[in-house]
């Protein structure tokens, strides 16, 4: 095993390239998948590692319910300096479960806290606030609704209605908030990738923008729609995606420009290396982690038998 196990913590940084370059050189949808894949598999990757070195480094402490096998000398030595390390990643392992606890706390009581104050509509995907400021948000759940203030849509014209509405229902159809939780979810797992929880929200608004323009039939709507909403209101509730989400400044712009080009970005430009790079570090991370657990498991029969 030896020095491999540590690749998982240190590969992560393959991927701050593509994370500031994707959004602005790949289709949005594109980007969604590229970054999601990638960051799952880097923090899944990195969240092994730090189990193993825990379980090998904190073995021979008192009190650590684990097998006796497990603190034999040839166990320890496979990996090096774990007897620094492992309190150390015991510590980091502590550290992300208990931040993915809190994510994951915090969402379902947003959630509720929405559901609780959203009037039932019924059957009806539409929800009508006749009253409060000006807001518009994708509620999720057993039965998802669009939430939308009647001042927000006394300021939109009829088309910039449509577009608004088209842009929530976009988030609920590709369950955009279950995308960003994963990513929220990964972050937690390992610093360096928060840059691509960042990419990947912006992605997907950028994905709604892009569904709502298909179903308008005219991108300025949706640029004019996104900024009207952005200028009445306040930023999307905790726990509901919005078309106030992300930079919108730069989403306006991107409505603004020409339709993004659907397809993946040739190797030798900047954004096709950047690509590489990150596709090869998770492949990187990939294997040093399955090679890190076989060896493990074959120097723990090993010294099972022996003992």
């Amino acid at each position: 095993m030896r020095w491999i196990v540590y690749l998982p913590l240190l590969l992560p940084i393959t991927s701050v390239p593509v994370a500031r370059l994707a959004a602005d050189h790949l289709a949005p949808r594109r980007v969604v998948l590229l970054l999601t894949a990638l960051t799952s598999v880097l923090a899944l990757c990195a969240t092994i590692s730090l189990g193993l070195l825990t379980v090998v480094g904190t073995a021979q402490l008192p009190g650590v319910p684990l097998p006796d096998h497990w603190s034999d000398p040839r166990v320890r030595a496979s990996i090096p300096d774990v007897q620094v390390i492992g309190a150390p990643a015991s510590a980091a392992l502590t550290a992300a479960l208990l931040c993915a606890a809190v994510v994951l706390g915090r969402r379902r009581r947003a959630l509720t806290l929405l559901r609780a104050g959203v009037p039932a509509a019924g059957d009806t995907e539409l929800t009508v606030l006749p009253t409060g400021p000006p807001t518009a948000f994708a509620l999720p759940g057993r039965r998802p609704r669009i939430v939308v203030s009647a001042s927000l849509l006394a300021r939109l014209d009829a088309d910039e209605r449509r577009a608004l509405l088209a842009h929530e229902r976009a988030h609920l159809s590709g369950r955009h908030d279950r995308v960003l939780l994963v990513a929220t979810l990964a972050m937690c797992a390992h610093p360096l990738l928060r840059p691509m929880r960042t990419a990947i929200g912006y992605a997907l608004e950028r994905c709604a923008d892009e569904d709502a323009a298909r179903v308008v039939g005219d991108r300025r709507v949706v640029a004019r729609a996104v900024g009207k909403a952005a200028l009445a209101g306040p930023a999307a509730p905790r726990g509901a995606m919005a078309a106030t989400g992300g930079p919108v400044p730069r989403r306006v712009a991107a409505l603004l420009g020409p339709s993004p080009t659907d397809r993946w970005p040739t190797p030798w430009s900047r954004p096709g290396a950047a690509t590489l790079i990150a596709l090869g570090g998770a492949a990187l991370s990939t294997w040093a982690t399955w090679d890190a657990a076989i060896d493990l498991h074959a120097i723990l029969r090993t010294a099972d038998h022996v003992l």
